[in-house]
């Protein structure tokens, strides 16, 4: 099985199995790990999410009918917080409508008990290599592709890379594709984010303390560092680490082994180091805020992330992206983009990048009724400069408007004139060929429609 996964371009990856049936969950446990799965096991759906904190899973495999945290529970939260790892439920009450309502909720398939050693292996064969990293990053802007690229030949290697970008372009996530491409993606990622923790923590937090070692210290914890053995490491924010500490932690980066706080026992390391930063490094090493010796630590491999106003062909997808986990994550169907609201993102200056469209993406879902989200439902937090475009009346619009032909006609028309008749990026925000628009076109145009732009 190993060797169809390797030719299917996925190694095999790790599943996370939850279900109480002790005798149950050890023949699946063989099951999966004979067919070359790395498993991990529990009863309880919270041990479950502490699980997903710790590290990346292929899929999670779950009973519905648990004590405690049901199986319900716990996809909702995985579709909360871990929107991009597949669920596939497993009940002994099964039903059509059980199943349709699983399915609305997140779950990507429903196992229903008795099954089969083949109809098992056929689900986590399908959906573990679903979860690919480009599935978790939109890219399909050239600007953007290309830093996919360079993150790609990075991945390949252990060299430590330096991620820069304006807060909210997904820096974070960059660094998991990164992991989840290279040789550790089967170990852990771990990420500390060096601004949200107390100056005085941050030491015992990064490199682990002995027991008494200060104050509540009532027992040895291993640090992040440890805690990624195998594995990534992710300084986010790594510049407002207080500079004291910095002189530690360059020399963990140099001698590649570590001292806990209040021990003497040195720890050899096996870590990939990563590290983001929303700041201009050079002039935060000329303010005094980043150690230069440092700085030349990190910055082997520099990846900058480009604002999302830079990359206009990722808006609409990453658009549609994002409002798909908010309705999972809400138990909602899951809308369209209409017209007007497709050229209303498109002429946002973004100040925010992803996650201000994330946030937009969350309140549309609130405020939109029926099918498709408009422009009504997009509420900036700052004034958005894009005139507001009004869905017309039904009597207004070109074509059919009760079939998805004349629906169809509506969003190539808006996308031609909010992009001025380019042909080349209309395809590309449409994700059709340039063929496939100029045939489109060529049949509105014999149907009577004005086109937007000329010839």
């Amino acid at each position: 099985m190993s060797e169809l996964l390797a030719d299917a371009g996925c190694a095999p990856p790790p599943v996370l199995l939850v279900e109480d049936d002790d005798a149950l969950r050890e023949a699946l446990v063989d099951a999966l790990t004979g067919d070359g799965y790395d498993v991990h096991a529990t009863s309880e759906g919270q041990v479950a999410l502490e699980l997903l904190e710790q590290r990346d899973f292929g899929l999670v495999l779950s009973d519905i009918r648990m004590p405690g945290m049901t199986g319900e529970a716990l996809l909702n939260r995985i579709s909360t917080h871990h929107p991009d790892v597949p669920v596939v439920l497993m009940t002994a009450h099964g039903s059509i409508s059980g199943a349709v309502t699983a399915m609305q909720a997140g779950a990507v398939d429903y196992l229903q008990k008795p099954f089969g050693h083949d109809d098992l292996l056929d689900r986590v064969r399908r959906f573990a290599c679903a979860r690919t990293p480009d599935a978790s990053f939109v890219s399909q802007d050239p600007t953007m592709q290309a830093v996919m690229q360079l993150a790609e030949r990075v991945a390949a290697t252990d060299v430590t890379a330096l991620i820069q970008g304006e807060s909210g372009t997904g820096k974070e996530v960059l660094a998991r594709f990164i992991h989840n491409n290279s040789s550790r993606a089967n170990s852990a990622f771990v990420a500390i984010n060096c601004a949200a923790i107390p100056e005085n923590l941050l030491e015992a937090t990064l490199f682990g303390h002995e027991r008494g070692a200060f104050t509540g210290a009532h027992q040895a914890r291993p640090g992040k560092f440890e805690q990624a053995t195998g594995g990534t490491l992710l300084l986010d924010e790594v510049t407002e680490m207080d500079v004291g500490l910095q002189a530690k932690l360059l020399r963990v980066i140099q001698e590649r082994e570590l001292e806990r706080v209040g021990g003497t026992r040195t720890i050899a390391l096996d870590v990939r180091l990563l590290a983001t930063t929303n700041r201009d490094l050079r002039e935060a090493v000329q303010a005094g805020m980043l150690r230069e010796d440092l700085y030349y630590r990190l910055n082997v491999m520099p990846l900058t992330l480009p604002p999302l106003r830079e990359r206009s062909a990722d808006i609409l997808p990453l658009a549609r992206q994002l409002l798909r986990r908010a309705a999972n994550g809400m138990r909602r169907p899951i809308p369209e983009l209409g017209p007007t609201a497709e050229h209303t993102l498109l002429c946002h200056p973004w100040p925010g990048n992803v996650r201000e469209l994330d946030n937009l993406m969350q309140r549309a879902l609130v405020l939109q009724a029926g099918t498709l989200v408009s422009a009504e439902d997009l509420i900036f937090e700052n004034a958005s400069p894009c005139p507001v475009v009004k869905t017309p009346p039904p009597d207004e619009l070109p074509g059919n408007a009760e079939d998805l032909r004349g629906h169809e006609q509506r969003v190539i028309l808006e996308t031609l004139m909010a992009l001025n008749g380019n042909r080349q990026r209309v395809a590309e925000q449409l994700g059709i060929s340039p063929r496939t628009l100029r045939y489109k076109i060529a049949r509105m145009r014999e149907q009577g429609l004005e086109i937007p732009g000329g010839r």
